[in-house]
């Protein structure tokens, strides 16, 4: 039978509006720190980026203190998969690829994405994981159809990086978003076309697959618990659209940035606790 959602999934049309608004929002942090990352600076110097424009507007970074997570944005370097912890002692060096992923919460609604910047020159090798990994998004986009699966989207995504000689890493994976930071369903980008959730009008989730240049293996660092490197120290890029399912196509939310709200003199930290994962590893 049909994997299809159950009702609690599917956002009301007044729910859509003020998610758009935390996406808009989200989309300006990441434009603000593609307008400011450069080679010399610390990830933690991108934290701060994260941290100062998204209070300044309203609203407060999603990573912060959840789950005991320390830092407002994951920035994962070169071999890292996901989940790497701003620092002051990482410094971005000419060659380095960087996956910078940001949430944020805006009037209690959560948005999510990411993007790879490449530092100064890059190597070929460096160059086309990134390009190849946003080609799959892209084509994972292209695939998601009302009525259709979540499975198609996979399919899309992981053929592509096979063709290309890359992998596609697999027990970490997309997710619903919206109402809480990770909701159901788990989004997989391994599974067969045609597998997996319906995809009806109302869902929203997260489309941000993990490609590795060699092994799809990981392994999390034991002592912060956190960051997830490719296990054959290879190169891992991933970027992240959040995409709303509709009853004429799908729309890509990181690209409206119409509903931006005005700065404020705003300060606040996450409290959110609640968390949804499939596996042992989403957002932790």
């Amino acid at each position: 039978g049909q994997i299809v959602p159950d009702r609690s999934l599917l956002k009301t049309p007044e729910q859509i509006e003020m998610i758009k608004k935390s996406a808009a929002l989200n989309t300006a942090v990441l434009d603000h720190v593609a307008a400011h990352i450069h080679a010399g600076m610390s990830t933690a110097e991108i934290d701060k980026l994260v941290y100062d424009f998204t209070t300044e507007h309203g609203g407060i970074p999603a990573p912060l203190n959840y789950e005991g997570f320390p830092k407002s944005v994951c920035t994962s370097i070169n071999n890292v998969i996901c989940h790497g912890i701003p620092s002051e002692h990482e410094i971005l060096i000419d060659g380095d690829i960087i996956n910078v992923d940001v949430s944020t919460i805006l009037n209690g609604y959560f948005s999510d994405a990411s993007r790879m910047f490449t530092i100064g020159e890059v190597s070929p090798e460096a160059e086309r994981i990134v390009r190849v990994t946003k080609e799959c998004v892209e084509l994972g986009l292209k695939a998601a159809k009302p009525w259709g699966h979540l499975g198609d989207i996979a399919y899309a995504i992981n053929s592509h990086a096979q063709e290309n000689g890359y992998s596609v890493v697999e027990e970490i994976g997309g997710h619903g978003i919206g109402l809480e930071f990770h909701e159901e369903p788990f989004v997989s980008y391994v599974t067969p076309k045609g597998s997996e959730m319906v995809l009806v009008p109302g869902m929203m989730f997260t489309i941000e697959p993990m490609i590795n240049q060699g092994s799809p293996e990981f392994y999390v660092d034991e002592d912060n618990g956190w960051t997830v490197y490719t296990d054959d120290d290879g190169l891992s890029a991933q970027i992240e659209y959040m995409v709303l399912i509709k009853e004429d196509g799908v729309e890509d939310l990181q690209k409206n940035t119409e509903n931006l709200p005005q700065a404020t003199p705003f300060f606040a930290y996450s409290g959110i606790k609640k968390d949804y994962r499939k596996g042992q590893f989403l957002f932790r």
